[in-house]
């Protein structure tokens, strides 16, 4: 057991109240390592989903700590009696929702007014903490609606629960992960990978566990409470040097082929259109910004020291 959920096991940690957490959106790739890294700090983990019977919810169930009940609820994070019953003898609530890609609606739904639903929950049944899971460039005045909805999403919760702590990953990667995954699957059948905008924008991979360990942290830790912590990795790779570490560790070689801008736009115009698009015009915008931590409030302020891509992604993205 962790020193933090001994802590929190021992009663020591400001008599925070740890027989029940609600996680909303538990199921998701964030969800699964968030659920394993909370049940040994609560006596029940209750996990929040669309579809409290499906197979992700076993999954979930099958890698936590022995002794921590979980139970999975039936939730429609649009509408508020369900958020409120799902947080129910919850003294702390943590957001997981998120989309990547969907209607204007589904967005402004589900990540602008979903945590000001959850935050509400908070403020209603008197919750102690509530963690909300945002991501690096979230701005309420972005033209990305991704970006836009997160960015009012935040402010929406800050608005009903002003203690609400704000975590921005950046990009996730992990065994699971739709990052370099969804590429090496690319590469195992294109001969060419793309470089949207020439590949120049910057990112900073974060390891999946650290923000689950992150979310750990800001539920020990009272002094996070109403602040916003950036996650990154502690490298920043361009996009052209993470195409390039998805064939080494995969074994390949393959062109890599510069895509303009404008038609990179309508590229994700055509696909977006698919039911699980690869591209969308809407992230053809996200791609124009880098996507790096800018805050001072970070990981090592949580005191997690972030493991690198070159740690973790070799053991899961092997030569195909």
């Amino acid at each position: 057991m962790s020193a933090a959920a001994q802590t929190l096991r021992t009663g020591t940690a400001a008599a925070l109240r740890r027989e029940q957490v609600t996680i909303f959106g538990g199921t998701g790739f964030l969800g699964h390592d968030v659920v394993e890294s909370l049940a040994p700090l609560f006596k029940r983990v209750r996990i929040a989903v669309r579809n409290p019977t499906n197979a992700k919810v076993s999954s979930v169930k099958s890698h936590v700590h022995a002794d921590t009940q979980i139970e999975a609820v039936k939730t429609d994070i649009s509408d508020h009696a369900s958020v409120l019953q799902a947080a129910q003898g919850s003294s702390v609530l943590v957001n997981l929702v998120g989309i990547l890609y969907g209607t204007d609606q589904q967005f402004y739904e589900l990540q602008a007014l979903g945590p000001k639903r959850v935050a509400e929950a908070a403020q209603a049944v008197r919750a102690e903490r509530f963690v909300h899971i945002s991501a690096i460039g979230a701005d309420a005045s972005s033209d990305s609606v991704y970006q836009r909805t997160k960015g009012l999403g935040e402010v929406n919760a800050r608005a009903v629960f002003a203690p609400t702590t704000v975590l921005r990953p950046s990009i996730l990667f992990g065994p699971r992960d739709n990052f370099f995954n969804q590429f090496a699957s690319m590469a195992a059948l294109s001969p060419a990978l793309p470089l949207i905008g020439g590949g120049n924008t910057r990112f900073q991979p974060v390891y999946v566990k650290d923000v689950a360990a992150a979310i750990a942290k800001a539920i020990e830790l009272p002094e996070t409470q109403g602040k916003t912590y950036e996650l990154g990795g502690p490298h920043i790779y361009t996009f052209k040097q993470i195409m390039e570490l998805v064939l080494k560790y995969t074994g390949r070689k393959r062109l890599l082929i510069p895509i303009p801008w404008p038609i990179a736009q309508i590229q994700g115009a055509i696909l977006g259109c698919l039911p699980h698009p690869l591209l969308t015009s809407d992230q053809v915008k996200m791609l124009r910004r880098d996507n790096v931590v800018r805050s001072s409030l970070t990981l090592s302020s949580l005191g997690i020291t972030a493991k690198s891509v070159e740690e973790v992604v070799p053991s899961y993205l092997t030569p195909r």
